[in-house]
């Protein structure tokens, strides 16, 4: 695999889900992942234990990824040339690496 990081991560917010910033720092060198924009946070009833990305809805240009960790929940917006199961794998491989 090469090294070449043409993904960039947007950082439009202030806060963000702890931990997931280095997830998508390695997503972002991982190859056909173009823009990853982390965006809207949130509080839901049901509780991770663990840091989970979910892949939810197609967008123009890429998915919209769902990331959930205790009670919070925060969506991100992946423009990426890879197929919705080549980039779960990709954000399974990210996760992997901590």
């Amino acid at each position: 695999m090469s090294k070449t990081t043409d993904g960039r991560l947007v950082w439009n917010h202030s806060t963000h889900i702890p931990g997931l910033i280095p997830i998508l720092e390695r997503l972002c060198q991982q190859e056909g992942i173009a823009t990853v924009t982390p965006a809207v946070i949130g509080r839901v009833k049901g509780h991770a234990p663990k840091m989970q990305l979910r892949v939810s809805v197609p967008i123009r240009g890429g998915y919209k990824v769902i990331a959930r960790q205790g009670k919070t929940v925060q969506e991100v917006f992946i423009l990426t040339t890879l197929m919705q199961d080549q980039l779960e794998n990709a954000i399974t491989i990210a996760m992997k690496i901590a």
